[in-house]
C-alpha cells in the first residue's frame, strides 16, 4: 500500500470519524457521566424526599 493511500484510508484523516479507540473512550465518558447524574438524583431524592413529603402532607391536611 502506498503512503498516500495509507494516509487517505487512515481513520484519523477522514472527516467526521474518530479512531475506534477514541470512540470507545467517548462511550465510557458518557457512561460515567450518566452514572454520576443518576447518583446525584438518588442523593437529592433521599435528602429532600422526606422533607417534601412532610410539607405536602401538611398542606393537604390544611385543605
Amino acid at each position: 500500500m502506498s503512503t498516500r493511500l495509507a494516509v487517505l484510508l487512515s481513520p484519523s484523516t477522514r472527516p467526521g470519524l474518530s479512531p475506534p479507540s477514541e470512540r470507545g473512550a467517548s462511550l465510557v465518558e458518557y457512561a460515567l457521566l450518566l452514572a454520576l447524574l443518576a447518583l446525584v438524583c438518588v442523593a437529592a431524592v433521599s435528602t429532600f424526599g422526606s422533607a417534601t413529603a412532610n410539607s405536602l402532607n401538611s398542606s393537604a391536611g390544611l385543605l
